[in-house]
């Protein structure tokens, strides 16, 4: 670690964390104990943060007080962590239902946060000081399991307007200082992506993080080129919020010349699963809880696929216990190469997000028009279907709120992403079917994604 990463880690980071009230650092150096405890260890430290977590939530929480009386539950009986399977689960249409009845009534600077979804079904929910913290810790935790820190020069490829959209003075200050820069991955034209390799070139980053996808792209817009980037000192690159596929892991591995470390997580469920230098997808389970259960809500022995249901343990002030992600995964039923003792997951195969391509062949995440539906209130779920491409049509669900004029600005917004004379259909249905995968897709491209000179690539 050389002296600036020193000083911006052990000083700067931590007086910033303190400054909005967060215990990162102490959490951070507790994950970094915990870590080594035997499997059995961190179980027990499990069932003790469960207990203390539904007393609270019995006893405070308006919600959960009527359902734990109704239930006749009494969490300080509870003796394993088997018996969660005791409570209902914990859905998006109940988080809309019973939005402030989940608050503490203690909670204070509480933040609100959204997410679509794998459906694409608009949710507002709220985060903690305790929640956050433990959060940014288990990231930073997991981040120096690559022999990088924060403070080292960072590249950051990403498209979510909740981080595109606060770059004020204040934040870009505060990204020089920690030497991270972001590239928007919204559009991927051959332009577009000769810039970002020009900008990696340039700052020689020591990290890299990004949508699988994105990451991808920018390597073989890099192959086409024959452009070098594996001798620029990267020693990692971090991917999330979409399913990692092999292909994907080996173009980034070999152009940029480092590893590639899969996160899972998200901003409703937790940092859940982070990737070691050993290849083992390590729970964060001091602060999850993590149940892998079938269609009927039974849980599933490790081995098996079922939907990922999450407990978290620091989310007193609004609590997330048995929430269904909606996500598919496989529990891990050994230890990992590196020793520590947090459970893994064997697979994830329930992340996807395609791409989209624009009438002049530009291609852009397909988030750049989830997100032109995310924030019109009142759409309860969407499914977006480009069929060539000269014709998109958009799936409607309608909701509380939902205005007339919604199919006039949708039309809009998304020509001028896709072109003028592309045809948007906006469609009202009553429902939206999932695939035969049981998986929601709020994105379908039929349209071949090719990279500019080079392989076609798959549009899933």
């Amino acid at each position: 670690m050389n002296a600036y990463t020193a000083l911006i880690s052990k000083v700067v980071f931590p007086i910033h964390e303190r400054l909005k009230s967060h215990t990162t650092l102490e959490i951070r150096r507790t994950l970094e104990k915990s870590q080594w405890w035997s499997a059995q260890e961190i179980a027990n430290f499990q069932l003790k943060r469960l207990r203390a977590l539904l007393s609270e939530a019995g006893a405070h929480v308006p919600y959960y007080r009527q359902l734990f009386a109704e239930l006749n539950f009494q969490p300080a009986q509870i003796d394993s962590l088997a018996e969660l399977a005791r409570l209902p689960f914990l859905t998006k249409p109940l988080i809309r239902q019973h939005n402030e009845a989940l608050k503490h009534p203690t909670a204070r600077r509480l933040s609100q946060s959204n997410t679509g979804g794998s459906s694409g079904e608009p949710l507002i929910f709220w985060l903690g000081l305790e929640r956050t913290s433990h959060d940014v810790a288990a990231k930073w935790r997991a981040t120096r399991w690559w022999d990088v820190d924060i403070g080292d020069r960072e590249i950051v490829v990403w498209g979510s307007p909740i981080e595109l959209g606060v770059q004020d003075r204040i934040r870009q200050w505060r990204d020089r200082i920690m030497r991270s820069s972001l590239m928007p991955a919204f559009e991927m034209s051959a332009a577009k992506l000769d810039g970002f390799i020009a900008e990696i070139i340039q700052r020689r980053p020591r990290m890299l993080f990004g949508y699988p996808s994105a990451l991808s792209h920018i390597a073989r817009r890099a192959q086409a080129r024959q452009v070098a980037l594996d001798g620029l000192g990267i020693k990692v690159a971090f991917v999330t919020s979409e399913r990692l596929y092999d292909d994907q892991r080996r173009t980034i591995e070999q152009v940029f010349g480092c590893p590639v470390a899969n996160g899972y997580g998200g901003r409703d469920a937790g940092f859940i699963a982070h990737e070691c230098p050993a290849g083992g997808m390590h729970i964060t389970a001091e602060d999850i809880v993590v149940e892998i259960v079938d269609g009927q809500g039974q849980v599933l022995p490790p081995g098996q696929a079922g939907e990922v249901v999450v407990t978290h343990l620091a989310s007193r002030e609004y609590p997330f216990i048995r929430y269904k992600t909606g996500d598919v995964a496989v529990l891990h039923d050994q230890a990992c190469a590196c020793g520590r003792g947090l459970p893994m997951l064997r697979e994830i195969s329930g992340r996807t997000t395609d791409f989209v391509v624009a009438a002049d062949g530009t291609v852009m995440h397909g988030l750049a028009l989830v997100y032109v539906l995310r924030v019109l209130p009142g759409i309860a779920a969407f499914k977006i279907i480009q069929h060539s491409l000269t014709h998109t049509e958009v799936m409607l669900v309608r909701g509380d709120g939902y205005l007339e004029n919604y199919p006039e600005k949708i039309i809009r917004e998304f020509r001028q992403r896709l072109g003028a004379a592309v045809e948007v259909t906006p469609k009202v249905v009553d429902s939206i079917a999932p695939e035969a995968s049981g998986k929601h897709r709020y994105v379908v491209s039929k349209v071949p994604t090719t990279v500019f000179q080079g392989s076609p690539t798959e549009v899933v």
